[in-house]
């Protein structure tokens, strides 16, 4: 492990020592943390540094330097400071089978997204997780426990209902927020080039009026997030019917 990533997995699982010199300290770096996602919600990630952070904290920037060295680090602690650790069962509430628990844990992480847009941004490409976003991953990933799945594909179904709500989340985002319509939008959209150019695409037009005649219950989200339940239970059945040796 190189330093950075060193440094990075010291920040994010500690442990934390004080600064050894200077003042006494008056920060934290859960402190910091939630000063960065305060900017991020309100004006998105683009907008977060290590002079705004600082400035909103009342300190000089490099007072903040002692206790992080630099963006990408500030980053990560707002990423798992935002996160958090997956919440649990409430107490007496049944967990159900391996479906219904993965069900209500994608319907949290895309709460969770939907609040934090910015974090979609930030959890791009390789990176060092903390131990709050590891245990989302973890609570998907042992949902399917004694379910005749490998691990490595109840690892790819945990991936794959992560693609599922980041989807969602970036549609909703581009829509303006969690209070945006993208599929009300693309829908009104279809319709007008449509009504122009249907007859050049016949079985799109077919669906739309389906669509339209439903009122729009097929929304992406829910449909995806059944199917793709739909389709663990199908390999689930089928493993069951003939396991592996």
């Amino acid at each position: 492990m190189d330093g950075e990533h060193a440094e990075m997995v010291r920040l994010l699982w500690g442990p934390h020592p004080r600064p050894a010199r200077g003042p006494r300290p008056t920060l934290d770096l859960p402190r910091i943390a939630r000063a960065g996602i305060e900017i991020a919600d309100a004006e998105g990630l683009a907008d977060v540094s290590m002079q705004r952070v600082a400035e909103r904290l009342g300190v000089t920037k490099m007072a903040l330097y002692r206790y992080v060295p630099g963006k990408a680090q500030l980053v990560a602690l707002m990423v798992e400071a935002a996160i958090g650790p997956c919440p649990a069962p409430a107490p007496g509430y049944p967990p159900g089978g391996w479906r219904e628990q993965l069900e209500s844990w994608a319907r949290q992480l895309l709460a969770l997204f939907l609040q934090h847009s910015w974090v979609l941004a930030a959890t791009v490409g390789p990176r060092v997780q903390g131990p709050g976003e590891l245990s989302w991953l973890e609570r998907a990933v042992s949902a399917l426990d004694g379910t005749g799945l490998t691990g490595a594909e109840r690892m790819d179904a945990a991936v794959l209902l992560v693609g599922h709500v980041r989807g969602i989340t970036q549609q909703a985002h581009a829509s303006g927020g969690p209070a945006g319509n993208p599929e009300a939008q693309l829908g009104s959209i279809l319709g007008d080039l449509i009504q122009s150019h249907g007859e050049s695409y016949p079985a799109l037009t077919a669906a739309f009026a389906s669509a339209v005649e439903s009122d729009g219950q097929d929304q992406a989200w829910e449909f995806g997030l059944q199917r793709i339940l739909d389709g663990l239970t199908a390999l689930i059945d089928r493993r069951a019917a003939s396991p592996r040796p």
